[in-house]
Formats: C-alpha cells, sequence, structure tokens
C-alpha cells in the first residue's frame, strides 16, 4: 500500500460523493466521521477556524478503504484502519509536513496511528486518562418502574435553559468551551435536540440531547443529572426517552458514548439496552524535541 493511495480534499460534498456509502455501511464505527462532516456542510467550511477542514480518502481500485477527517488546529479522526494504512496515511501526513495535536478513533486504530506517526515523525503519543466506549442500541429497555415526572422536549423557547444545562455539563466533563448567546451557534452543542426530565410540579432533574439522523443513525448525546440528584433513575428515565425519540425519528442505529471510569453510567446504558460496539482511544502527539531525529526520539522513548 502507498502512502499516495491516500487522496485528500477540502470539499465536504465531494467527500460524501466519494466515500458516502462507504461511511454508511458502518454507521456505528464511523460516527464521528458522519457527525463532523455533516457539521461542515450544513455550517460552512469557516465554521470552525481560520483553516479550511480536511477529508482524506483511502480509495484503490474504485473502492474506499478507509477515511479521515481534520479540523484545523484540532487533531483528526479516523475510520477503523488497519496497521498498514495506518502506516501509510501517517507516512503521507508526515512527509506533507502536517503537525497533529492529537488523533480520536477506535482504540485499535488509534493506536496503529499514534505508533505509526512516532515512527515516521518522532512525536510521542501519551493515551489520555479518559477512555470511551462507543455503545448501540439494540432492544430498547426503559426503566421500570419509572420515576416520577415527564420528559419535555426543549424548543427554541427554551434556548437559555438548554444554554445553562450544557454549561454545566461542559463543565462537570471538563470541556473548555464558552456558553452563551454569542458562542452558541459555533459550538457543538447547538445542533442537538434536547429533552428534560421534570418532577411532577415541574422542575428539570436531568436532560439528554441528541445529535441529527445521519446516515440513518442518532448519536444521544449528552446525558447529564446534576451531582446531588443521582441514583434517582432520573438519567435512565431521559435516556430512553431520548432513545426512543431516536427510533420514532427513523433511526436504523442509536448509538452513544460512556466514560469506562463511570461504572454506574455503563450499567445504566446496559440495562438500556445498548450494547459494546467498540471502545474509543484519543492521544496526544508531544512534539518531537527540535533537531531530534525519528531514529534518536524513539531510542528515547524506549528509555
Amino acid at each position: 500500500m502507498r502512502p499516495d493511495d491516500w487522496q485528500f480534499t477540502e470539499d465536504v460534498d465531494g467527500f460524501f460523493a466519494r466515500a458516502g456509502d462507504f461511511l454508511r455501511s458502518r454507521p456505528g464505527p464511523h460516527v464521528m466521521q458522519l457527525t463532523w462532516a455533516e457539521r461542515v456542510r450544513t455550517r460552512g467550511a469557516d465554521a470552525f477556524g481560520a483553516e479550511a477542514p480536511i477529508f482524506g480518502v483511502l480509495e484503490r481500485a474504485g473502492e474506499v478503504h478507509a477515511t479521515f477527517y481534520r479540523l484545523p488546529p484540532r487533531g483528526f479522526g479516523l475510520s477503523p484502519l488497519t496497521p498498514e494504512q495506518a502506516d501509510s496515511l501517517a507516512a503521507r501526513l508526515a512527509a506533507l509536513g502536517h503537525s497533529l495535536p492529537y488523533v480520536s478513533a477506535d482504540h485499535n486504530s488509534a493506536t496503529a496511528f499514534a505508533e505509526a506517526w512516532q515512527r515516521h515523525t518522532g512525536a510521542t503519543p501519551k493515551l489520555r486518562d479518559t477512555q470511551l466506549r462507543l455503545y448501540r442500541l439494540g432492544t430498547l429497555t426503559p426503566p421500570e418502574p419509572m420515576p416520577a415526572g415527564r420528559g419535555r422536549v426543549l424548543g427554541e423557547q427554551d434556548l437559555e435553559q438548554v444554554m445553562f444545562w450544557c454549561g454545566e455539563f461542559a463543565r462537570a466533563v471538563g470541556e473548555d468551551v464558552s456558553i452563551d448567546a454569542d458562542t452558541w451557534a459555533d459550538t457543538r452543542f447547538a445542533d442537538k435536540r434536547y429533552t428534560l426530565w421534570e418532577t411532577p410540579d415541574g422542575t428539570p432533574v436531568s436532560i439528554a440531547g441528541m445529535n441529527p439522523l445521519i446516515g440513518g443513525q442518532i448519536q444521544v448525546d449528552i446525558v447529564y443529572t446534576p451531582a446531588d440528584l443521582r441514583g434517582r433513575g432520573y438519567a435512565g428515565a431521559v435516556t430512553a426517552e431520548v432513545s426512543r425519540a431516536a427510533l420514532a425519528a427513523g433511526a436504523s442505529d442509536v448509538v452513544l458514548f460512556a466514560d469506562l471510569s463511570n461504572p454506574t453510567s455503563n450499567a445504566l446504558y446496559q440495562r438500556l439496552g445498548y450494547r459494546t460496539l467498540t471502545d474509543w482511544a484519543v492521544y496526544d502527539f508531544a512534539r518531537a524535541t527540535p533537531g531530534m531525529t525519528a531514529a534518536s526520539a524513539r531510542a528515547q522513548a524506549r528509555g
């Protein structure tokens, strides 16, 4: 496999034209590819920074085998790759002088690329502490009994409430993002539909969101309950409501990510009918010391 089998483009419509069928053939593992390419398509190429987004396709004999996306200056995301595919991509990117802060993909692909990137550039990969698991919904099994209250879908008139809850979620998970009326449209939270779980007296206690239908799939994101209200079944109730809404919207696949360090949420999603699809990993890359060759960087990394 040659590095120049990878073709790059800034044209998201062209990317979808070439790789759309491939991405939709396995929407779960390609969830981030589909989500971010669609955001670029709907919001415009200049919505995510001064540099144009980059999309890549590995195509041989007219057949797509793998893809990637990047929204500079962020890192980039991969479809599932073999070690050989990861090495050829790393070689091509390194030859073109790309600098990558991180890579995000299923665990095996991210690891294969991180090792290849170190070989070709000397950059040291560091696995992030937060480990994620991607789940796909099988048969939805709502909690029994449900907690008292009801789910309420939030609309445009509820924007202030939506921003408040998304801000609380972002702070809870350590996302460095500003959420207010001026910045809202540029955040990853703006294109979701949200449902609140409210107690019988109308008090909001938990929220869940879902992304638009893309490639026959909907991602549930976010799910949040304030710490002092947990353990009462609210998260299960609102997640079940949103999962049901996703199916009613025509999704053939419903997926969500869970932090593996939180056994409570992982157990909850499994009780609701979600099944493991793959584990996810992010590697950050530390730049090699100026003047250091890739070989000497590898030797130093081995201690």
